[in-house]
């Protein structure tokens, strides 16, 4: 009986610890597949991140060329502009092939003088203007020998000089008959090669706004500053004149019995200019002018004062 209940117990307790054991295997197997499991989703999820971010970096390369490192910033480093409130604004694509078709279409062209290449160079405008003087001799007036003017203004006829009398064309029109408008002119103290350091044009103020009664237009200061060229051709050249003064001025005659060959009489010239002064006065602080320079004076009278005159005056750009 003993033996038997000895065995008895001894093979329950065989049995349990077998079991026991058997489940503890199984709870750690269990375990480690479980662990594994994760394992495994975590790495998975790890490099969909990994790649996520990749193709987003490489997109982002892609649009600004460069990725950007710490300390990188703004428009500067990457083409990035920042919106008007603070914001990041639409990458913008450089604008080099742009400037360069602007230079190219500004740069001087072939075939022009050096002197008209240095002024488009400095940024003076060249008007696209053609004038046949072997036509207009012929056909209009044999006296034309110049062509005065001024952009978007009425100021754009022929320059005349009568060889024997200088006041005829003041009376005169191009086709020899007598009345007004007249004709732009000078007098024969000047040459007609603008060579003179002093060259005079007249021109009747008509009341229709034709002649030179766009002169009186200088007299406002806006204006004064939009229109700052003058025109000059001739068979042989194109003179630029940059407007520095226009005002009032008395009657006398400037030319008559003067040498502005003479420094000092064209100081004194310049000097009474620069004592000028009236609310119709308006003067180009940055126009250079000396007793050495070429100045064109255009000359024309004032309606209500008979005694004096309204001058608009440039110097010569293009000097050889």
């Amino acid at each position: 009986m003993k033996g038997k209940n000895t065995k008895k117990k001894s093979n329950f307790g065989e049995g349990n610890g077998g079991k026991d054991r058997r489940n503890n295997e199984q709870i750690k197997k269990k375990h480690s597949l479980m662990w594994r499991g994760l394992a495994a989703v975590f790495l998975a999820v790890t490099l969909i991140g990994l790649a996520t971010v990749g193709v987003k970096f490489a997109g982002r390369q892609s649009k600004d060329g460069a990725a950007l490192t710490e300390g990188q910033g703004g428009t500067e480093d990457t083409g990035i502009s920042g919106g008007a409130d603070g914001s990041a604004g639409e990458i913008e694509e450089p604008a080099y092939e742009e400037e360069a078709a602007v230079e190219e279409e500004t740069e001087p062209e072939e075939g022009l003088p050096e002197d008209l290449k240095a002024l488009m160079e400095m940024g003076v405008p060249l008007p696209e203007k053609e004038v046949d003087f072997e036509d207009l001799q012929e056909n209009v007036n044999r006296d034309i020998y110049a062509w005065i003017y001024i952009p978007d203004t009425k100021i754009d006829y022929p320059v005349l000089q009568h060889p024997v009398d200088n006041q005829y064309y003041l009376n005169y029109n191009l086709d020899d008959s007598y009345g007004y408008p007249g004709c732009i002119y000078t007098e024969r103290y000047n040459r007609k090669d603008f060579s003179d350091p002093l060259t005079v044009l007249y021109g009747h103020n008509m009341k229709n706004g034709t002649m030179f009664a766009g002169l009186h237009n200088y007299e406002d200061s806006v204006y004064f500053q939009e229109h700052p060229y003058v025109y000059i051709y001739t068979p042989d050249r194109l003179y630029v004149y940059r407007i520095f003064i226009s005002h009032e001025y008395g009657n006398e005659h400037l030319l008559y019995n003067r040498d502005y060959t003479a420094k000092e009489e064209m100081e004194r010239f310049l000097g009474k200019i620069a004592e000028v002064r009236g609310m119709n006065c308006n003067r180009a602080e940055d126009a250079k002018v000396s007793s050495d320079s070429h100045i064109l004076v255009l000359s024309t009278c004032m309606a209500d004062k008979p005694d004096r005159r309204y001058l608009v005056q440039g110097v010569l750009l293009n000097e050889e």
